[in-house]
């Protein structure tokens, strides 16, 4: 693409227009969270119904990442090149499509390749929201940008267990995932008609898009993905087995359940909203951004590591909720500081790419994750040794952040 192509130009405070899109990248990613986690939720009526072990579970749960993961290094490529607003209407519509099939499923089969596709429409989500913020939104608006992405991690757990832990109860599992997908469809119409309306809907960006092959030798991009894995091994142990846990282990119905994991969920999305505000604060007064942000990384470990261990010896509800709680305030950390990380390092030119690669091994734990998860509890009978390995995940990604995590500041790809 030659240098003088006609592109976005930079950006200045949120305009109307790219608030608009920021808001609706943040219910994309609601959406996303909602669709993926569905799986979690329908799982106390959906494991014995479809006869599967333990085991077998965490392998359909793992089977989103085998496509989500290795795709992440093509779109993050494909994001820095294409119109980034068609290529997320296209991966909502097959996502959204996807999970309305799965209320047909018979078996572990069918559940498994729709879980790959669903994989393979959600791959685009967060190299496109970073492309879009990177894009449109001020770097003294880089928090609360992102923390609108973060609240829609933390909020899609909240609508996807509470609304569906409802649906389960009243109507069934198969009527969830009905629902789930329609309402994700509904969002492709609102998203194109608002994307159209800029005056460079389908233009590339200004110069020549980095190569991914100079992104991925950069010691930066690796020691990011490091980081994310870090964050996200904790994230997805309690997305896909707290529901699970909370039944089997602890005794509750699935609606006390429901409102137990709804809390962490709720402390998730406003921390993200308070956090995101802090750092924007915090750096219009002239302060050190990279600085708070790897501090907040480091503490944000920590703090999840000791609510994981203190759920395994938590009985009531009152100490269950707390600590879910507290975890998903400190979650919500990684939501922020991961993506705001990136696009420091990144820039809007090889953004894409930057997060293609670094959502790619951050998300390796969707693979491993479940299915350790699994081979734990049918080997033990227990969540106790899950439980440690995550918080051991966690002290580790605090070290990580601390100590090896390069100096963070922009990137010279020219």
């Amino acid at each position: 693409m030659a240098s003088t192509s006609i592109s976005t130009p930079p950006p200045s405070r949120l305009a109307s227009g790219g608030l608009v899109l920021v808001l609706l990248v943040g219910l994309a990613i609601l959406l996303n969270y909602v669709d993926r986690g569905a799986i979690a939720i329908a799982a106390p009526k959906l494991k014995p119904e479809l006869g599967l072990t333990a085991t077998g579970f965490g392998l359909a749960v793992s089977a989103f990442f085998w496509a989500y993961v290795p795709l992440q290094f093509f779109v993050g490529w494909a994001c820095d090149r294409w119109c980034v607003y068609r290529l997320i209407a296209a991966g909502i519509a097959l996502w959204a499509a996807s999970t309305m099939m799965m209320g047909l499923v018979g078996g572990i089969a069918a559940l498994v390749v729709l879980r790959l596709l669903l994989g393979l429409g959600e791959s685009i989500t967060f190299p496109g929201a970073s492309k879009v913020i990177a894009r449109h939104v001020a770097p003294e608006n880089r928090g609360i940008a992102n923390s609108v992405v973060a609240a829609g991690i933390a909020l899609g757990p909240v609508v996807g267990t509470f609304a569906g832990g409802l649906l389960v109860a009243t109507y069934g599992w198969r009527t969830m995932f009905v629902v789930f997908g329609a309402m994700t469809m509904l969002w492709v119409g609102p998203w194109l008609l608002t994307a159209r309306q800029l005056p460079n809907f389908a233009a590339p960006e200004r110069g020549s898009p980095v190569p991914i092959a100079r992104v991925a030798g950069t010691r930066e991009v690796w020691a990011m993905g490091i980081g994310h894995f870090g964050a996200t091994y904790p994230l997805y142990f309690i997305i896909v087995w707290l529901p699970l846990y909370l039944v089997q282990a602890r005794g509750f119905t699935i609606l006390h359940m429901t409102y137990l994991a709804t809390l962490g969920f709720v402390a998730q999305a406003v921390s993200a909203l308070v956090q995101g505000w802090l750092s924007d604060r915090w750096s219009r007064a002239g302060r050190s951004e990279p600085a708070f942000r790897r501090v907040s990384m480091v503490v944000g470990n920590l703090v999840m590591a000791g609510a994981i261990v203190g759920l395994i010896g938590a009985r009531t509800p009152l100490a269950i909720g707390g600590l879910l709680m507290v975890f998903g305030a400190a979650t919500a950390t990684g939501g922020i500081n991961l993506y705001a990380i990136a696009q420091i390092f990144a820039g809007p030119r090889a953004i894409g790419s930057f997060i293609g690669i670094q959502n790619g091994v951050g998300n390796v734990p969707g693979i491993v994750g479940p299915i350790i998860t699994g081979m734990i509890i049918d080997w033990t009978g227990l969540y106790d040794n899950a439980f440690w390995l995550t918080a051991a995940v966690c002290v580790f990604a605090a070290l990580w952040w601390w100590l090896v995590v390069p100096r963070i500041r922009p990137l010279a790809f020219d």
